[in-house]
């Protein structure tokens, strides 16, 4: 019984490209309190590798967290098979703006702790005790109320790039960072004023919205299906768009533009610019801003030690690389001294 992927992402884009097939990129999320959840992720392995299906999900006690790129022709059948879980039967599906046949390259469902890392360890905190969801016409009525304030519940590189007018925007790397960073800062306005949250799909506003009832604010709101949804709703509805930039989305194409507006800079030249690449050094692969003429001068490297890394041959990168460890503390996103324009 195959319960992992036999061809490498070479190999699969090989094949999606030959086969050129639509696909359709989306995401789901839903807490529910999953028993075993290795079986559980052995059940969607085996089902969704039949369909062909790609992509990045987590499983966990908690509940899951995917996105995915399916063949259009079995969205129904995939459709069919999420419906006959039943904490799963019609869940919002966030279907992305625009759709790339290669935006995911493998198929990955993990076991996790947790579907979003937050670092709590309270038993007393109830996920599933959260906060109001807003459509996008409710949630335009809130954020333009002088009582609102409008949080940001993404990271630093994410916001960067594009978000709503108006909306505090923390300088974090993480989710579990902002947790307590956004609580201190708004401790006096629990009771008086809405408290509105966002992110890309909604997953980290539901933990975040029962997060912080549990810590006693009143009126939190959160935007449901998130800047996703969002979009599609504006765009449907003719409503007034409040988003300005673009969307980072966690596949490979990184972002989708909402916006004309590019709010973002280079962070090599500061040029205008919003554009996410990772450095082509991958003992690095720093995720930043590179503009296309930064690109082509530093050979889309972060640093000249890296583009000079770079231009050896390739058993030579591997020799330098061989013995180091590769953690989160090497693949950091947008934090580098290097940077001479990171905001």
């Amino acid at each position: 019984m195959q319960l992992y992927n036999k061809l490498s992402a070479k190999e699969r884009e090989a094949l999606l490209e030959e086969a050129g097939e639509d696909r359709l990129t989306l995401s789901f999320y839903a807490y529910a309190k999953i028993g075993n959840p290795e079986l559980f992720r052995n059940h969607l392995f085996i089902a969704w590798d039949q369909m062909d299906v790609l992509g990045r999900i987590y499983v966990a006690h908690e509940g899951i967290n995917a996105q995915l790129s399916v063949p259009a022709r079995r969205f129904n059948e995939f459709k069919k098979f999420i419906d006959e879980i039943y904490f799963l039967e019609n869940v919002r599906l966030n279907i992305a703006i625009e759709h790339d046949i290669k935006s995911f390259l493998k198929l990955k469902v993990k076991v996790r702790k947790k579907i979003v890392a937050d670092g709590l360890n309270d038993d007393t905190f109830d996920v599933t005790n959260k906060g109001i969801h807003v459509d996008a016409n409710r949630f335009n009525e809130l954020i333009n109320d002088p009582n609102t304030i409008l949080v940001d519940m993404r990271n630093h590189y994410e916001s960067e790039i594009g978000h709503f007018q108006g909306a505090i925007t923390p300088d974090v790397d993480t989710f579990r960072d902002s947790l307590d960073i956004i609580e201190e800062d708004l401790k006096d306005h629990k009771e008086d004023k809405n408290l509105v949250m966002y992110c890309t799909g909604g997953i980290r506003c539901e933990k975040a919205s029962a997060y912080y009832k549990h810590k006693g604010f009143q009126n939190v709101y959160q935007l449901e299906g998130g800047i996703i949804e969002y979009t599609r709703q504006v765009e449907n509805q003719q409503l007034e768009n409040k988003f300005i930039g673009k969307n980072f989305v966690f596949d490979h194409r990184r972002a989708e533009r909402i916006s004309e507006d590019v709010i973002a800079q280079c962070h090599q030249c500061g040029k205008a610019c919003d554009t996410h690449v990772n450095c082509a050094n991958e003992a690095c692969h720093l995720l930043f801003i590179q503009c296309e003429e930064c690109a082509e001068k530093m050979d889309n490297c972060c640093s000249t030690d890296c583009k000079e890394i770079h231009a050896l041959p390739y058993e030579e990168q591997k020799a330098l690389r061989k013995g180091k460890g590769a953690s989160n503390k090497i693949f950091k996103k947008g934090r580098s001294e290097v940077l001479r324009y990171k905001q």
